[in-house]
């Protein structure tokens, strides 16, 4: 079966080759874990396909290098399943580039899901590795060749080792209880909950210990953020803030923009998310950020990197409405209230106040 052909049908498909797809709305509240099948897939490059067997290698600044196969990493160490969202790093770029041009696929809500994650914590395999002094970062590569700007490589990422020490950080081998499927970086994958999906490596060929973050184009030119001002031509890299952990958000997913229903009461849901923070507050106007009602937040306190899923019954007469959601995270922060505040060339970390217009007959 080809990539495209993976692209069910409630996958919109943004770019066929290489494959990048996202969760149609009415399918990311259909249920609190997004099935496989319906899971955005992000590729930077043409899908690995790798034996079961395949191992991944771990290396760098440690005193006991290693090999692994997903079986031998069941074997040895034990085994946790991590509820967690995980979001590209561009989610929402549309809605920045209704503002102006940004590079990158014209993601809209729905690149981001919600998962069980099923493998080692990657804490425990370095701990197994014994990581010398000295040691601030773990890389990670991948088996997917990747162009940023002519220069192609293999796809190469790292985060910082307090965070590779986090216990929810994992090598993971399914998700959903389903062996992962190849577009989702069979046999093996990070998970790094809380993190831009970029951080979450596919197809691992090598964890390597560093003493500084990766060199690899994704992580040294590709993936940060600047402010409006700054064009990407003139960007210093070095300079620019790496994305990690994403700030809080929230949208709509039914009803869709543009729809039409009967006046009357109306019933609004969506999603809200505040890496490994508790919403507190969802909002919802009708009359375009003029009027508020609070919604109804569903959320697993067990589940702390999952989003939560939200939803309120309104009451929508004849004409057309504009609705607007925001969230307000556990430390109190806000999206943004316009897209303009956040705009960036590269149209990463869309927060803004989700708005659609709908009409009532």
């Amino acid at each position: 079966m080809t990539d495209l052909a993976r692209a069910g049908r409630n996958l919109i498909v943004r770019c066929p080759d290489p494959l990048n797809a996202e969760t149609r709305p009415e399918a990311l509240i259909a249920s609190f874990l997004t099935p496989q099948a319906d899971f955005y897939i992000r590729s930077h490059g043409p899908t690995p396909h790798l034996p079961d067997d395949h191992p991944i290698r771990i290396d760098g600044l440690v005193d006991r290098p290693a090999s692994f196969t997903a079986a031998e990493l069941k074997a040895n160490f034990p085994v946790r399943t991590v509820a967690a969202t995980m979001q590209c790093a561009g989610n929402r770029r549309a809605h920045l580039q209704h503002v102006a041009k940004t590079s990158g696929d014209p993601w809209d809500i729905g690149a981001i899901g919600n998962a069980e994650w099923t493998g080692v914590a990657l804490a425990d395999v370095l701990a197994a590795s014994v990581v010398r002094e000295g040691a601030f970062f773990v890389g990670m590569t991948g088996a997917d060749e990747v162009d940023i700007d002519g220069d192609v490589t293999r796809y190469g990422a790292s985060i910082p080792l307090a965070k590779a020490r986090d216990r929810n950080v994992l090598i993971a081998w399914a998700m959903n209880g389903e062996p992962l499927t190849p577009e989702h970086g069979a046999p093996l994958r990070l998970v790094v909950p809380g993190y831009a999906g970029v951080r979450s490596p596919k197809w691992l060929t090598r964890i390597d210990v560093r003493d500084r973050p990766s060199d690899a184009p994704i992580q040294a030119k590709d993936y940060k953020l600047f402010p409006a001002q700054v064009a990407k031509d003139e960007a210093d890299w070095d300079a620019g803030l790496t994305i990690e952990d994403m700030p809080v958000n929230a949208a709509i997913c039914s009803p869709i923009d543009g729809a039409r229903i009967s006046a009357g009461h109306c019933t609004i849901h969506g999603y809200a998310i505040a890496s490994g923070r508790p919403i507190s507050r969802v909002e919802v106007s009708t009359n375009d950020g003029i009027d508020w009602q609070q919604a109804d937040i569903v959320a697993r306190p067990d589940t702390p990197w999952s989003w939560s899923q939200w939803s309120i019954t309104v009451d929508i007469s004849a004409g057309r409405h504009k609705l607007v959601v925001r969230a307000v995270d556990g430390a109190g922060q806000m999206q943004p209230e316009r897209p303009e505040a956040v705009w960036n060339f590269a149209g990463y970390l869309s927060t803004a106040w989700h708005r659609l217009t709908l009409t009532a007959d």
